[in-house]
């Protein structure tokens, strides 16, 4: 989708409302603009390429696809056949060529979220501001999906800006971080006028939760087409800094001078797509009179 003169203006003013929250007003953010195109080895690490899949499937009498967790009744939405192929992994990343031959030996994926390269860039950013754990890292930018059916407007495309904040703690204070953000969270969608009756936080359910994700709480909307999630506040613990530490070899963790003690920090994440956070201005300040 394309943003018009009205379009950009209101994007850019909601991106500036949430840097200023995020980075300006606050003394322990940091901002950060990372790369678009991301290492393999990088996504290879955070999990992306073995878990980062939608189920898809084919439907045998009209040739469409569709993600089989969608589909109620094993049924295809187009033609109404129920003569599908079962379903089979596919991996969201977009890959591109690197170099001036594609000969499939030099690649790089568009980076599926912001937020690994919040990670892989912890050292350079503690090593450079001398920051003091708890703190964040705040970044807005493109992310790419490769969507089997991009659904509802703007709701769910292939293309779309993040608004994301990695939060650095303590280990054993996580639990206290992660609810000081999911309520700091609705409370900056209440300060943008959206109204309150129409946010849910609900806990995502254990067997729901993403492979890194010890708790993680998502801020629901009331769409027109149906309640879905706004935004996600995730307790990440110490995966991805685990991860790029074990893979690259670089040293991630934090040395606390006061308490002579080193760790590798606990994560908390706040994400949100700016083309979503558009939609819910849009759709909670109209109404049917």
């Amino acid at each position: 989708y394309d943003y018009g003169p009205m379009g950009v203006e209101l994007k850019n003013n909601l991106k500036q409302a949430w840097w200023k929250s995020m980075v300006y007003e606050r003394d322990d953010i940091e901002g950060l603009d990372a790369s678009i195109l991301s290492a393999p080895v990088v996504l290879q690490q955070s999990g992306h390429e073995d878990t980062f899949t939608d189920p898809l499937v084919d439907c045998k009498s009209c040739k469409s696809r569709w993600r089989a967790d969608q589909l109620t009744e094993n049924t295809c939405p187009e033609c109404k056949s129920k003569d599908l192929t079962d379903p089979r992994p596919f991996n969201l990343m977009f890959k591109t060529a690197i170099g001036p031959v594609d000969d499939g030996s030099s690649f790089a994926y568009l980076r599926p979220e912001t937020c690994q390269q919040i990670f892989t860039n912890f050292k350079n950013i503690t090593d450079s501001t001398s920051r003091v754990v708890p703190f964040g890292i705040a970044q807005i930018g493109k992310a790419f999906r490769n969507e089997i059916t991009p659904r509802n407007f703007i709701f769910r495309v292939r293309e779309f800006e993040q608004m994301e904040l990695e939060f650095f703690v303590k280990p054993g204070s996580d639990d206290e971080w992660h609810k000081y953000w999911v309520d700091k969270r609705i409370e900056w969608w209440e300060k943008q006028g959206v109204s309150k009756k129409n946010l849910h936080p609900i806990d995502v359910e254990e067997g729901e939760l993403s492979h890194y994700s010890k708790a993680t709480v998502d801020i629901m909307y009331e769409f027109p087409h149906g309640k879905e999630e706004l935004e996600g506040i995730a307790n990440r613990t110490d995966f991805d800094l685990k991860q790029h530490e074990e893979f690259s070899g670089k040293n991630l963790t934090y040395f606390d001078q006061p308490n002579n003690e080193r760790f590798l920090p606990y994560i908390i994440e706040t994400s949100a797509g700016l083309n979503r956070m558009l939609l819910t201005i849009m759709a909670d300040a109209y109404w049917e009179d």
